[in-house]
């Protein structure tokens, strides 16, 4: 599949939706050209797109916010309302993203940055990667939904522990912790994420749309409730493209062709 967009923070190629979420003007911190551009394709992605990864095209994948910008502003208050508001529109889409989201976290990802990581599908880091909060340091509480995704990745315990002492996670510990998914070379990151986003991009993609609905349902789902979504989700599947693809390849002990499905 050929490239059906391409900008600079925005690029789709081999139904990859690739995101730059950070460049290394203003020392890689969070670039919210990069957030809207984002923003806008998430909400218009076609049949084109079977995967998002989301990178930094600097050193680190994100500083997070701009300070120094929140120092400059006249109306602070008025200025980080904004660019919260901006996010959040960024982190809603991705959240309403049928398709997979895989994040490429080299170096820091700190404050909005480590925000992002939390929302995606599968981090990859680098044994230098590392995560902070950093929201203490700068005497502001959290934005990017990072005080509703942590504690559901860590549990409420260990979320508030990491957020109040404004705690910095090395890759190991991020990884135990179930934020980032595994690690790779540092030299490796961008290109294994983008390599597992491709990868993705052509498997069954209603069936990774399935995934991702039970499991944001499952949040506030009793388990009976839940078995109920299950057995509907999978008989609905059965009889889909991709489900009688999928069985009849494994019946004719073949490879199963999710294209176009």
């Amino acid at each position: 599949m050929t490239s059906t967009a391409q900008t600079e923070y925005v690029t789709t190629v081999d139904g990859v939706l690739q995101i730059t979420i950070a460049t290394a003007a203003n020392g890689t911190s969070m670039d919210f050209a990069g957030i809207t551009a984002g923003t806008e394709a998430l909400r218009s992605i076609g049949r084109d797109v079977g995967a998002v990864v989301l990178t930094g095209s600097g050193a680190n994948f994100c500083a997070g916010g701009n300070v120094r910008g929140f120092a400059a502003a006249e109306d602070r208050a008025g200025h980080v309302h904004g660019v919260a508001t901006d996010l959040h529109e960024f982190v809603r889409a991705l959240d309403e993203t049928i398709v997979p989201v895989v994040a490429g976290v080299q170096g820091w990802a700190a404050g909005a940055g480590m925000s992002l990581v939390c929302a995606a599908d599968i981090a990859i880091g680098g044994p230098s990667t590392k995560l902070r909060p950093a929201y203490p340091g700068i005497g502001l509480s959290p934005d990017g939904g990072m005080s509703w995704t942590l504690p559901r990745i860590v549990g409420a315990g260990r979320a508030r522990e990491i957020l109040l002492t404004d705690a910095v996670l090395d890759a190991d510990e991020a990884v135990r912790l179930g934020i980032l998914s595994r690690l790779v070379d540092d030299e490796q990151v961008r290109a294994e994420a983008l390599n597992l986003a491709r990868t993705l991009a052509t498997g069954p993609r209603s069936t990774y749309a399935s995934i991702k609905s039970l499991m944001v349902r499952s949040n506030s789902a009793t388990l009976s409730d839940q078995l109920d979504a299950e057995r509907d989700a999978i008989a609905a599947a059965a009889n889909s493209p991709a489900g009688r693809e999928g069985v009849n390849a494994f019946a004719e002990k073949r490879k199963p062709d999710y294209r176009n499905l």
